[in-house]
């Protein structure tokens, strides 16, 4: 079925064009010119999105959209105004528009808002399986989200630069993704960089690219982020994490738009926007010396914060179908949910929030013996998980940690690099086993990039194809 608009526009000339444009993009709308008529035809049907005049024959649009509220909460809807004041603007935003265009406006970008209305609150009109949850990769309905998709609307028309906050797990290179995909720069390049991925003195080379012989190593010249980003987006994930030294110069590139290789002599104009993102608290860090305050005011133009996974329980349902379905296009066993499964999945603490969830759905996909998973394998699975910190101390963890630390002498020096050592490559390999050597699944349960996954493997002498089931 097309998605469902109502139209709410009493100058019959506008409603014709406005009509003519959606139907043009694959929707069904229902035109009206009277507040009366538009709360009959509410109260008939189910619409995925409203577009409502304010100033209409029988009364001001925007001061009965309480009344829509109370009738269709999970409806967004679009204010369109020739009242082109502040004043109007803020009304709108108060009454929790999900966008606001005054007139005239161009047909193009009233479609597209549309569109991404439609797809970040689908209604029941259209019943939508929960599994896709609309075509953003942010998923959620719970009043936490909604107000991280208004913020992410704000930012989707400019260029200006944007800082997301939240816990590890909670999504923040989802929403530089939601804002690149969705945005004005969606045909240019996204490029994504985790400062803390990344030793301390190839940051900058990695940044900004080297000249050949810029230093040991350096047998040709590469090309920096921000050049491969150029026309796009840039995201510097973990910016927290960044050296004081390359912070400097990442502030110079920020305010000049211009960059210059490590070992080179040329300015290089970039065309970036920039989204950064952190799990740190950065004016705690500016506070200790650890962050530069002027960096800190150039990233935090649009701040956008995640919430953790235990301030919108109510989105958990949605979630563990999204992620069931995606198990399933991985290639592990086709798997429904039972609702007291989700109840029971809504009672964890979500330490690692998300991407916890995530593991855990895929681990139940692969593991769960029936074809509907239910709270017993839920409740089961849940009890044996534990958080890193958890399993650190416990009975089975402790001891042997203990005793490995006191076989090695101070002296060596070497003792962090060795213990994560030691811990990975079993880590590794029991993802591996787990998933029949398929790296694209192990990685996606462990959490990490493809790629990372690929580099530990190498580093750490593991062979993926021994854990290859072969029939």
């Amino acid at each position: 079925m097309k998605p469902r608009v109502l139209l709410v526009e009493d100058d019959r000339a506008i409603a014709t064009v406005i009509s003519e444009a959606l139907q043009d993009e694959g929707l069904h709308v229902t035109a009206c010119s009277s507040i009366a008529r538009r709360n009959e035809l509410i109260e008939a049907c189910e619409f995925d999105v409203m577009l409502t005049d304010i100033m209409l024959d029988d009364g001001d649009g925007l001061e009965t959209i309480k009344v829509v509220h109370e009738t269709a909460p999970a409806m967004p809807i679009i204010v369109l105004s020739a009242q082109n004041t502040l004043d109007t603007a803020i009304r709108a935003s108060d009454s929790n528009a999900f966008e606001y265009f005054p007139k005239p406006f161009d047909l193009d970008e009233l479609a597209q808002a549309v569109r991404q209305a439609i797809a970040k609150t689908p209604s029941k009109s259209s019943q939508p399986d929960e599994t896709d949850a609309g075509s953003l990769p942010l998923i959620g309905r719970s009043v936490a989200m909604q107000d991280v998709y208004r913020m992410i609307t704000r930012v989707l028309r400019n260029d200006l630069t944007v800082l997301v906050t939240g816990e590890s797990g909670t999504g923040k290179e989802l929403v530089a993704e939601a804002i690149h995909q969705l945005g004005v720069r969606r045909t240019g390049p996204f490029v994504a960089v985790n400062m803390a991925a990344i030793p301390h003195d190839l940051l900058e080379s990695e940044l900004f690219g080297h000249e050949r012989g810029a230093f040991t190593g350096a047998h040709s010249q590469s090309i920096g982020k921000f050049e491969q980003a150029n026309g796009g987006t840039l995201f510097l994930d973990e910016i927290g994490e960044m050296p004081a030294d390359a912070q400097t110069r990442l502030l110079r590139a920020l305010q000049s738009g211009r960059i210059r290789r490590v070992g080179g002599r040329q300015e290089i104009g970039v065309d970036v926007r920039i989204v950064a993102a952190t799990n740190r608290n950065l004016p705690n860090l500016i506070a200790s010396g650890g962050f530069r305050e002027d960096l800190y005011y150039r990233l935090n133009v649009v701040p956008i914060h995640l919430p953790p996974l235990r301030d919108r329980r109510e989105d958990i349902g949605v979630l563990a179908r999204h992620f069931l379905s995606q198990a399933k296009a991985e290639g592990l066993p086709s798997k429904a949910i039972e609702e007291k499964a989700v109840e029971a999945l809504s009672g964890y603490e979500w330490r690692g929030n998300v991407r916890e969830l995530r593991n855990v759905i895929f681990r139940l996909a692969l593991m769960a013996r029936d074809d509907v998973i239910d709270a017993h394998s839920v409740e089961d699975l849940l009890s044996t998980a534990k958080s890193p910190a958890e399993a650190a101390h416990s009975n089975a963890f402790e001891p042997a940690l203990s005793e490995w630390i006191r076989s090695k002498k101070p002296a060596e020096g070497n003792v962090y690099q060795e213990a994560i050592a030691s811990f990975e490559k079993p880590l590794l390999e029991h993802a591996l086993k787990v998933t029949g050597g398929n790296q694209l699944r192990a990685s996606r349960l462990l959490g990490i990039n493809r790629n990372t996954l690929r580099k530990k493997l190498s580093d750490l002498g593991v062979i993926a194809d021994q854990f290859i089931e072969r029939g």
